[in-house]
């Protein structure tokens, strides 16, 4: 699983980095970016997917490989 933030859409809420911390950095701004490039390591696949319900400005998405 791969994912990625647009970066145009991310307002800085981060209930991405409070519902998954490993998968994703936040710059100086508070914005976040995937970490990893964007790979999702199998075990946190679930709360990926839960970083992806949780995003309000729908910033996060699956990226088919």
């Amino acid at each position: 699983m791969k994912i990625c933030v647009d970066e145009d859409k991310c307002q800085g809420h981060n209930r991405c980095m409070t519902v998954a911390p490993g998968l994703f950095e936040l710059d100086d701004y508070g914005y976040a970016s995937a970490v990893n490039d964007g790979n999702v390591p199998p075990d946190e696949e679930e709360k990926a997917r839960l970083a992806i319900a949780n995003c309000p400005e729908f910033a996060i998405e699956i990226v088919e490989e």
